[in-house]
């Protein structure tokens, strides 16, 4: 057989059959959007806590004055000095200057024997109002100031002439003594907030009382920061001391409470 160069060799081209080819069309995905059922109760103890979670901050040590043994010794005080307490009605934010010039007017005409002691009791509060604490003196009574006094004639004018002043609380226009429970429960914020500072020492952080001024439960407000800005929600409850507040929200239909932060909120107008 004779030998066939390689380059004239002819290779017939082999198809495969394979077969019709049939176009599958792709199968449908579903995708469950189901976030469970709406009755099911163990998702109303969710809380949404939208910040991060920091340590909070130590409180400052405060004296352990004991209250009852301040008290007492207030009432002892008041029921060993002369005179008795009556209560006087005053222009609204004018108690101080009832008082200096109720003062003055004792000297003046001589009633230090009669009128012995003039009080506006307060207390100090720290007062949150657009984020920035301040420390406020306020007064317990607005619009009343208390004086220790036996009552005469000429002191009741004195008192009753007292520019500002518009009268006595009394019975049957008869000024009416206050009791030593009444007095001391008037006194008691101003005697106690003296004992802790005395007790702790004058570097010592003053134990006060803290209070929003910006919100309190029930307001409605809208979310300017985070995840759910734009919406509406309803106080439940805050607390002053971290500046932070419990809101209900509505997602998907439900009212859920979220942690946020006083900066996070806005009250509606």
């Amino acid at each position: 057989m004779a030998d066939v160069p390689e380059n004239d060799i002819e290779l017939d081209e082999v198809e495969i059959d394979l077969g019709p080819i049939e176009e599958s069309a792709p199968e449908e995905v579903e995708l469950n959007l189901d976030f469970g059922d709406e009755s099911d109760d163990e998702d109303d103890d969710l809380v949404l806590n939208l910040e991060d979670d920091e340590p909070e901050p130590e409180e400052a040590a405060e004296s352990d004055t004991d209250e009852a043994a301040v008290l007492e010794e207030l009432r002892e005080r008041l029921t060993g000095q002369f005179g008795d307490w009556y209560v006087i009605h005053t222009y609204s934010g004018m108690e101080n200057r009832v008082k200096q010039n109720l003062d003055a007017r004792i000297q003046t005409l001589g009633m230090e024997d009669y009128i012995f002691e003039t009080v506006v009791p307060t207390e100090e509060v720290v007062e949150i109002r657009n984020g920035a604490r301040k420390t406020v003196t306020r007064t317990v009574l607005p619009g009343y100031v208390l004086v220790r006094m036996e009552l005469t004639d000429g002191s009741w004018s004195a008192v009753r002439q007292t520019p500002s002043v518009t009268g006595f609380v009394a019975h049957a226009s008869q000024p009416v003594p206050l009791s030593i429970d009444e007095v001391v429960k008037m006194l008691a914020p101003a005697a106690l907030a003296k004992a802790n500072a005395e007790a702790a020492g004058p570097s010592a952080t003053k134990k006060r009382k803290i209070e929003v001024a910006d919100f309190k439960e029930g307001d409605s407000v809208m979310v300017v920061q985070g995840p759910f800005s734009g919406v509406h929600a309803t106080i439940t409850e805050i607390n002053a001391n971290h500046q932070r507040l419990k809101a209900l929200v509505e997602i998907l239909g439900r009212e859920t409470p979220v942690d946020l932060t006083f900066s996070q909120v806005q009250k509606d107008v």
